[in-house]
């Protein structure tokens, strides 16, 4: 009888969260509140009797509707958009997390807590919700604004901590001491767990929706979308993260790909019926008699996140170069804590270090502090308003002025061209470093677990030369990224050499100096290289001699393959380069169409007066052009020429399109009709490969 039970549970759930959600509705309320009161109606703990039968499964289904909310923020905020935000959510986050680790600490010791209750109070109030902030934003239409995006990506920041938080207090909890090697090797496997899955997702996932795509079936597309969402958060659980982490990573891989409009659409309703669920779970933890027995220490830490979080994220953002406006809707959204507060509330309990009135306390500062945010949200700009008439216009003056210097020097570094090769080198070798750790920490997984497979194969040896077998392949699989990241290191010395000594300093010993330390540089770094390689290797190094034997076929692999691997390296940067260079095309304003819609484009007797100067050109599509495959809103054709495309003449299927929308895709054997000037015709044709 447990699918009735199932059944009547989900039943109550939605019947109840559908009646109170209207009334919100009609009273123009956040109906986020109407979820969280639906769930303290029907919850154990409100009279006359409990209507859940089975709270586990409610959970669960809460379970699903944070992966729902998550990968619809990884759709929402593309690569791009973290790394335009980038340095505001570190600099934001890191304001936050500290102050109200240390504003929970402080409270918790002042309640009179003890020491794992108050630092678990800590981490509690420093993370905010994505749940309630993503459904407030939507409400109100704010989701695509810049501060939406800012909020978003401090949020971003703030779960990766989050993460690596949890893990602290794993330790702490369990030795009541933090070791620094602890965690270091975490943060190092949740960086080669990051940059693996968006490296190899940015490859394969927008190669694979493209496949999909192709049979023009919502249905296939769907469920493709929703196996690569909880796969990857099912491996993210596997290897001790959070579902909510690989649930948004997939997201914004997925951002990346070109049918991403599609893939919104069809993710929306089923988002908001699992997020539904989660809002009504929250609401069945609440405890009317815990609230007014824990009232004094809620209404605190209620005011406490409030304030503190207003005040950090706002002065967080401001200092990270943004206005006084974006800076205070940012604050003002943030000011609520959410699903990693439970995680982390929840952990203590299981860890049986904290004491049992934590958990409801967390809820209940959960729920006030998601009752204000829409409010606060929305009184924003009031607020602003407010701050600039109370403060000397001096200093209002004073402070717009840190903005745009602090602008400045943002523009002044993206045209340094060199700096910017550097970062560019820099970040290609540490993604490098990263692939190849993330081989090593595989291969120690494979090395302690793969002997107890049935379909890997005996290695003689014994255990010495399983080692000797697993450290071999892990060093063949990293040679591209090993030579790749010689070679970009050997550039890097290079450039770095010419940019510290001029000739007007060297005279005619500057090609000396330079070779001098740029070959100092290659060394070095080479030898750092090694370094990094033996201590990735330090769990797999089998007997010297063995090593010594493996090593000679290493070299010869290297002499024998190296132009292969360069190859293979080159190949899959050209496919990640691929993926990030050409922006979804519902992402981008569309090209203007010309011609009055009919295909008559030439019989229009204004025409030839309205358009004296404009040609028309017919261009074929060949099989090796570079537009061939790409939708006409990813060549950006308007943009790069001011040339248009007004027909094409598709032979192959014997049909004719007119006036193309952005989504046609340009295929090979297609003949394009071009309007523009003669100028504009002839960097049309270099777009076409002419």
């Amino acid at each position: 009888m447990h699918h009735v039970s199932f059944l009547q549970d989900l039943a109550v759930v939605m019947i109840v969260a559908a009646v109170v959600t209207i009334i919100f509705r009609q009273l123009k309320q956040p109906v986020v509140l109407g979820y969280i009161l639906a769930g303290v109606i029907i919850g154990p703990h409100t009279p006359p009797f409990p209507l859940i039968s089975d709270q586990h499964t409610i959970e669960t289904l809460s379970e699903l509707g944070v992966i729902f909310l998550m990968f619809a923020l990884g759709l929402e905020f593309s690569l791009r958009k973290l790394t335009q935000v980038g340095v505001t959510a570190l600099v934001a986050a890191a304001f936050e997390i500290l102050f109200m680790v240390w504003v929970g600490y402080q409270l918790g010791l002042a309640f009179g807590w003890n020491t794992m209750d108050s630092v678990f109070l800590g981490a509690i109030l420093s993370i905010s919700s994505t749940t309630i902030i993503i459904k407030a934003l939507e409400e109100i239409g704010k989701t695509r604004e810049r501060f939406a995006q800012l909020i978003f990506g401090i949020l971003i920041v703030e779960d990766i901590l989050a993460i690596l938080m949890i893990a602290m207090l794993s330790a702490f909890a369990t030795t009541g001491e933090l070791g620094v090697g602890e965690v270091a090797a975490t943060v190092g496997r949740l960086s080669a767990f990051l940059g693996v899955l968006l490296v190899a997702g940015l490859i394969l996932v927008p190669r694979l929706l493209n496949y999909v795509a192709k049979f023009k079936s919502n249905e296939m597309l769907l469920v493709t979308v929703t196996g690569l969402c909880f796969g990857v958060s099912l491996l993210a659980v596997k290897l001790g993260y959070s579902v909510a982490l690989g649930a948004f990573l997939i997201g914004a891989i997925i951002a990346e790909a070109r049918q991403i409009a599609q893939i919104e659409d069809l993710m929306h309703p089923v988002r908001d019926l699992f997020s539904a669920v989660f809002f009504v779970s929250i609401g069945l933890l609440i405890d009317p008699a815990l609230l007014v027995q824990y009232w004094l220490p809620i209404l605190v830490i209620t005011l406490a996140v409030i304030v503190g979080k207003v005040l950090t994220c706002f002065f967080g953002t401001f200092i990270a170069g943004n206005d006084l406006k974006s800076s205070m809707r940012v604050g003002m959204g943030l000011a609520q804590i959410g699903e990693f507060s439970f995680i982390i509330a929840a952990l203590g309990l299981s860890l049986k270090v904290t004491s049992g009135f934590l958990y409801p306390i967390a809820v209940a500062v959960s729920a006030l502090t998601t009752l204000t945010t829409p409010y606060l949200i929305r009184s924003s700009d009031s607020a602003v308003g407010l701050l600039v008439r109370w403060m000397p216009p001096g200093l209002v003056t004073s402070l717009n002025a840190y903005t745009e210097w602090v602008g400045g020097l943002s523009a002044n570094r993206g045209r340094k061209s060199a700096g910017v090769f550097l970062r560019k080198w820099g970040w290609q070798i540490a993604l490098n470093l990263l692939l190849i750790a993330a081989v090593f920490i595989a291969a120690v997984y494979f090395k302690d677990h793969g002997r107890d497979w049935a379909w890997v194969p005996e290695v003689p040896g014994g255990q010495n030369g399983w080692k000797g077998a697993i450290w071999l392949a892990a060093m063949v699989v990293s040679l591209p990224m090993i030579i790749a990241a010689v070679r970009k290191w050997q550039a890097f010395g290079m450039l770095v050499s010419e940019m510290s000594v001029s000739r007007a300093a060297g005279g005619e010993r500057t090609p000396a100096i330079r070779a001098v330390i740029s070959q100092t540089l290659f060394v070095a770094g080479c030898a750092g290289l090694l370094l990094y390689l033996l201590v990735l290797s330090s769990a797999l190094l089998p007997s010297r001699n063995l090593l010594a034997v493996l090593a000679v076929v290493l070299a010869g692999t290297v002499v024998l393959l190296r132009r292969a691997f360069i190859k293979v390296h080159s190949k899959v940067q050209i496919a990640l380069q691929q993926t990030l260079s050409e922006p979804p095309a519902q992402r981008r304003e569309g090209e203007s169409r010309h011609g009055d819609g009919r295909g008559q484009v030439a019989e229009t007797p204004a025409l030839p007066a309205l358009l004296r100067e404009a040609q028309l050109v017919m261009v074929q599509v060949s099989d090796d052009s570079p537009v061939a495959g790409k939708l006409i809103a990813e060549i950006q054709l308007r943009t790069l020429t001011g040339a248009s495309i007004v027909g094409i003449e598709r032979m192959a299927e014997g049909a004719n399109v007119i006036n193309p929308g952005v989504s046609e895709e340009l295929k090979a054997g297609d003949t394009v009709l071009l309007l523009g000037t003669e100028g504009q015709i002839v960097e049309a044709k270099k777009v076409f490969g002419g």
